[in-house]
């Protein structure tokens, strides 16, 4: 049995991952998987089981391993294992360690735990938002689509070189790697840029 902390600690770095940086079936960037699709997709070389909690599977996912850290961090844990639905863009590690040196090092620190979860919370949007939805969203939009994340800040989708690119408040643009991972509270989108609220 692994030891609570442990499991917290996974468990965050998964959502972590799921919150702010999860993944799709295919190499289509951002294509639909219909609900009765295959209980499971490989992210981060871990199967995401589509009756577990988002939690409960990103903190599976190598590629994840920094976001599952934050989300443990801000406290998030619970909140992203309850019953949702949530959509949350996940980051990877690589997205990660495109911040400046010692971001994520400082992020994590007790004192920095509400900035760092305004930050996670920017990844996420309420209800189950497939890849489908959104880019109806973005033509219904005549090319783009607002999305207004639970801390209340905004993405702007768009659909770049055939893949959906989310535009945040600074500017910043996170391209959606692997969508329509889906989970029993909710969906990830696995992205490759951090995205920040203003």
């Amino acid at each position: 049995m692994i030891p609570t902390t442990t499991r917290a600690a996974l468990i965050a770095t998964l959502a972590a991952g799921a919150l702010l940086t999860a993944a799709c079936s295919s190499t289509d960037t951002m294509g639909s998987m219909a609900s009765d699709a295959p209980a499971t997709v490989m992210v981060g070389g871990a199967a995401m089981n589509s009756n577990r909690t988002i939690v409960e599977n990103v903190v599976n996912s190598r590629d994840h391993t920094t976001l599952v850290a934050a989300v443990t961090a801000a406290g998030l844990v619970e909140t992203l294992s309850g019953p949702g639905p949530f959509t949350v863009f996940a980051p990877t590690n690589a997205a990660f360690a495109k911040l400046p040196a010692g971001t994520v090092e400082t992020l994590v620190q007790p004192a920095n735990r509400a900035t760092l979860t305004k930050i996670l919370t920017a990844h996420v949007v309420s209800g189950r938002v497939s890849a489908a939805d959104l880019t109806a969203a973005i033509r219904a939009g005549g090319g783009r689509a607002v999305l207004t994340t639970v801390s209340g800040d905004t993405l702007v989708a768009t659909m770049e070189g055939g893949g959906v690119v989310l535009t945040d408040e600074m500017g910043g643009k996170a391209r959606v790697t692997q969508a329509d991972v889906f989970q029993s509270n909710g969906v990830v989108h696995v992205t490759d840029t951090v995205s920040l609220p203003n």
